[in-house]
């Protein structure tokens, strides 16, 4: 089939296969319900999206059901129109997972896994390939700074990254040559209602793997790891597993650290000197957890991953620095794309240590009404960290209001100074703070006020 038709177009993860079928010469639209900076790259690039959910929409090329594939996002609702249409007349109708599982059955996929950190890690690993003489082709979570792009393609590679996304379980359509299980903290109640069905689903996804690949797994993870007979086991962390750091130096802005590796993956058994390109503390267990999978290819060397780790500069919304004023009193802007209670309190805590002598300012926007119900205590927990808190109202993203659930559920807890506003008052909120640090985080829309947040200051 020639002609690929997404429904979803403008999601970050669509993206990714959009430029990829592009890449192979494809015809390439679809449909999203609203224009973005990453529409507007796609539509640039040749995709032809369109922004009305109406049939008529769907373009003459793409109303062939013998030479179109549909792909659409779990997000869409079955009563869109057009994805109506293209069922009820006779189109294969897949998930982006799907596509992604024919990926890793046609190459060696690195698949990486996991409640958070999968973004940043996949990303490290497929720059570690790409900047090897392994080459990938990646499929990211996140826009990769360094590429300005969540595709990576590498003409003839064997090798794939895939960040396996356990939402609506998507990543048991993958087959794992490698797979990295980084964090099995509970989320996504809302499709498997309980912890022990979601720390299930990784030990299914643990079932996938090739049995002559490999599985790497944070350490004192609560799932049960169930890997084929003769797959390569190994952990991973900070302080210890088969894959850790040792002789951690801090200072100056600098992370650098010597990496213990298991003999069996490397002979001298330590990669030294690795310099974090973004020195900030959970990236220790991202670049171990991405070197381990990428040297167990046994075709990356430690000059490839030193190399490849200190030029990362990150996927954009992840620990991304938009203003940075000089000396030691300048004001200090980062937004990061955590959503998550245990990501939120690992972003507080790593700008905390960054700046330990400043007043820090943290902007908060809830994500779906699911998780701030299921999660209400721990999002105020880890937000009472901060020195102070503006907490926004919830971004609904797919899901429909829940009857109680707003952020007040949240506000309530903080423990820190604190306000509640509507998103729109938050350009006009964060000036008359006059902050030290500002942290905007979330992973709704709170990133598109920070350009007129800075305008406003200056």
């Amino acid at each position: 089939m020639k002609n690929i038709y997404f429904i979803g177009a403008g999601g970050i993860g669509m993206a990714a296969l959009e430029r990829y079928f592009k890449s192979q010469g494809d015809n390439v639209a679809g449909y999203d319900r609203t224009p973005t900076e990453l529409t507007d790259s796609l539509m640039a690039e040749g995709v032809d999206i369109t922004f009305d959910e109406s049939t008529d929409a769907i373009p003459a090329l793409y109303r062939d059901n013998a030479n179109t594939l549909v792909v659409y996002t779990p997000a869409v609702p079955d009563t869109m129109p057009q994805l109506k249409w293209f069922r009820e007349n006779g189109f294969r109708v897949v998930k982006r997972a799907v596509v992604l599982g024919e990926v890793t059955r046609r190459s060696k996929g690195i698949c990486i896994a996991g409640t958070h950190g999968k973004t940043t890690t996949s990303s490290m690993a497929a720059h570690i390939l790409h900047t090897s003489k392994a080459g990938c082709n990646a499929f990211l979570g996140g826009v990769l700074r360094n590429y300005n792009s969540n595709f990576i393609l590498d003409a003839g590679a064997q090798y794939s990254v895939i960040e396996a996304d356990e939402y609506d379980r998507s990543f048991h359509q993958l087959s794992p040559f490698i797979a990295v299980v980084t964090a099995t903290d509970p989320d996504h109640l809302d499709i498997y209602g309980t912890e022990e069905a979601y720390l299930e689903s990784f030990t299914q996804f643990t079932r996938l793997i090739d049995p002559s690949g490999a599985l790497i797994e944070h350490t004192g993870l609560k799932y049960k790891p169930d890997a084929p007979k003769g797959t390569a086991h190994y952990t991973y962390s900070r302080d210890e597993g088969d894959f850790h750091a040792s002789n951690i130096r801090r200072g100056n802005g600098t992370i650098i650290y010597d990496l213990v590796v298991p003999a069996d993956v490397l002979a001298s058994g330590i990669v030294e000197n690795i310099e974090l390109g973004v020195p900030v503390e959970i990236n220790i267990e991202n670049s171990i957890a991405a070197a381990a999978a990428t040297l167990l290819t046994g075709e990356v060397t430690p000059d490839d991953v030193r190399h490849a780790i200190a030029s990362f500069m990150g996927p954009k919304r992840r620990f991304e620095f938009h203003l940075k004023e000089p000396g030691e009193h300048g004001r200090v802007i980062i937004d990061d794309y955590a959503h998550h209670p245990d990501e939120l309190k690992a972003s507080i805590s790593s700008v905390k240590a960054l700046y330990p002598n400043r007043r820090l300012t943290v902007a908060f926007q809830p994500h779906l009404y699911s998780r701030t119900r299921d999660f209400a205590d721990q999002f105020a927990d880890a937000l009472s960290i901060a020195d102070e808190v503006v907490l926004l109202d919830i971004y609904p993203a797919r899901e429909e209001p829940i009857p109680g659930v707003t952020s007040k559920i949240i506000f309530d807890k903080i423990t820190c100074k604190k306000q509640l506003i509507d998103k729109h008052l938050l350009t006009k909120t964060i000036k008359n703070i006059n902050f030290d640090i500002l942290l905007t985080v979330g992973a709704g829309d709170i990133n598109t006020f920070i350009p007129e947040i800075i305008e406003s200051i200056n």
